[in-house]
Parts: C-alpha cells; sequence; structure tokens
C-alpha cells in the first residue's frame, strides 16, 4: 500500500511525501516460474474503472466493525458472554477512534479497477494494489474489504448496479487467487 501522507507542523505549510509500504509484484505465468502468481485480476484492460464517492456516518461504519468483528471473534470460540463482551469492547473502539480522526466529515473519492484502489479524500490520497487485499466479505450494509493491514467498507448505497456487479468480479476473482496461491 502506498500512502499519501500530508503533516503539518506549527507554522508550516503541509508537507508531502509519499512512502512505499509493499513491493510491487509482476505476475509470470505459472509455466514459465514455479513460485509466480496467477495474474487474475489483469484479464481485461480495457475495463472500465469504477468511480465513486462515499461518506460514512458513525451509525454505517459503526454497523461495519460489529458485524466484522462478530466474524472474526465467533470464530475464536469465546463463548457467548465474552464473545459480546469483546464485540462490544472492539466495535466502541472503533467508533471511538472513527470520530476522533473525524471521518464522518469527510467524503473520500474510490476509484477501482484491476490495477488496485485510489481512495482520496480532503487529507490525502491512499493507493491500495490487489496483492494487500486479502478479501472481500459481503455483510448487511455493503461490502468490506479486508486488507492485509486494516480494512475498508464500501457501503452499498454508494455503488449502482455495474458498480455491484464490479464488486462482485473483484470478490471471486480474490477467491480465485488465493485457492491458487494455497494449491
Amino acid at each position: 500500500m502506498l500512502g499519501y501522507n500530508q503533516s503539518k507542523m506549527a507554522g508550516t505549510e503541509p508537507l508531502a511525501s509519499l512512502e512505499p509500504r509493499t513491493t510491487i509484484n509482476i505476475a509470470v505465468p505459472p509455466s514459465q516460474h514455479a513460485d509466480a502468481r496467477v495474474p487474475v485480476l489483469h484479464d481485461d484492460p480495457a475495463r472500465v474503472p469504477m468511480v465513486f464517492s462515499v461518506r460514512y456516518s458513525l451509525s454505517e461504519y459503526s454497523g461495519f466493525m460489529w458485524e466484522h468483528g462478530g466474524y472474526l471473534i465467533r470464530r475464536r470460540r469465546l463463548g457467548v458472554l465474552r464473545t459480546y463482551l469483546m464485540l462490544l469492547k472492539t466495535t466502541g473502539s472503533a467508533a471511538l477512534h472513527f470520530a476522533a480522526a473525524g471521518r464522518g466529515k469527510l467524503v473520500y473519492e474510490f476509484t477501482i479497477d484491476d490495477h488496485g484502489i485510489v481512495r482520496s479524500c480532503s487529507r490525502g490520497v491512499t493507493l491500495i494494489s490487489w496483492d494487500d487485499v486479502v478479501r472481500i466479505r459481503r455483510y448487511r450494509r455493503g461490502y468490506l474489504m479486508v486488507l492485509k493491514r486494516g480494512t475498508l467498507p464500501i457501503p452499498y448505497r454508494c455503488l449502482g448496479e455495474a458498480e455491484r456487479a464490479g464488486m462482485e468480479r473483484y470478490t471471486e476473482m480474490l477467491k480465485i487467487a488465493a485457492q491458487a496461491r494455497h494449491a
């Protein structure tokens, strides 16, 4: 993931820097190299990117975190009471962080294509390659992209039919890529 960070010191202008957070892998067909990745997401270079904007509400964001936290915690089989208490704690912490960071005031512009995801807002730009996306989960409120470091909620309300079809395609392609890696 590449992040565009803006930092502001007292009495100075914002400084911008591009910080590399992962390497970019070039896919090689398996017949040429035994350890190569299968180039699953780059099958149609002429495909039009999905472009949409999102402004999250606290309740919407908390709903995503509640559902995703519930999925993760239930897998640990802690028991009903401990699961519920841990879910309250993690969702409350996520909601507090959301509010403290002022994310409800931001409008995020997304561009998703076969090369990755670009998320931009007034605070900067985040570039996410498909190598950083572990999976896309479907929840009641929308899609949740599970990244190597973090999550990225995409509400259904922000997507048209073409964007939903595109998200379904990427969901299936990530499943195929994961199966190919584990085979």
